[in-house]
């Protein structure tokens, strides 16, 4: 949780930018819409652009200019979580081989059926199998649980499951989960994420971030990160376009 100097409201614009990982993971987008929105977090300065591992190649070049502060986020096994270790492990290590240096942090699904399932130890095992590749290229990892499918307590129990594993952030939502009713970062799952990870692991909210008042009240809790699709980004910078 991040300790804060001053309130949200009272922050540039650079330093709100700099909560913000880029969502650009549409599968539909078309490589000159991806390369658009990749610049666009570029220039306001966000922390990552979270992109699919295919267009990691095609984005490389806009992160890497001068004056760039913005890394890629590839997303790992994304949405569902669903794929075996060994695949979810050689995905990482092929992205962290070719691209740790300029990957912020690397985003991995967990295995969310297993969590409502109580596989408690599988889940554990799952995500530690991916840390460990990415942290021997010095990569941090990211853990989405897909808080929407779960209860209060499976959500404790999974933030326990990222610890265990020595993930460095634990994270609510996909946004693409389907058959259950979106609620995303609330306040209320943010809250309890906090309490139960206190300062061993950091949090990021994802999904339903598209009003500037729910991204100011984030801030102000001591959230650590948010994930903000591209058409919320103007909206909760409250820039006029």
């Amino acid at each position: 949780m991040i300790q804060l100097t001053k309130k949200a409201e009272e922050m540039t614009l650079e330093e709100l930018a700099s909560y913000i990982d880029y969502s650009v993971l549409k599968p539909e987008f078309t490589e000159e819409q991806i390369v658009d929105l990749t610049k666009d977090g570029v220039q306001l300065k966000c922390a990552t652009i979270c992109i699919n591992p295919a267009y990691m190649e095609l984005c490389k070049p806009y992160v890497t200019v001068e004056g760039s502060v913005t890394k890629l986020c590839p997303v790992c096994d994304f949405p569902f979580g669903a794929s075996s270790t060994e695949s979810k492990v050689a995905q990482a290590k092929i992205l962290c081989e070719k691209y740790a240096d300029v990957i912020g942090e690397l985003d991995i699904v967990s295995n969310f059926g297993w969590i409502r399932s109580g596989k408690y130890e599988e889940v554990t095992a799952d995500i530690k199998a991916v840390v460990d590749v990415c942290h021997s290229y010095n990569v941090p990892v990211k853990v989405i649980f897909e808080t929407d499918a779960l209860t209060v307590e499976q959500v404790k129990k999974a933030c326990h499951c990222a610890m265990d594993a020595n993930a460095d952030f634990v994270k609510t939502s996909t946004g693409f989960l389907t058959g259950y009713e979106a609620h995303g970062a609330t306040p209320e799952i943010i809250k309890v994420m906090q309490d139960e990870v206190k300062n061993q692991c950091k949090v990021k909210g994802s999904g339903c971030i598209r009003t500037r008042e729910h991204f100011l009240q984030l801030i102000n809790m001591g959230i650590d990160r948010m994930g903000v699709g591209y058409r919320s980004v103007p909206v909760v910078l409250d820039l006029k376009k």
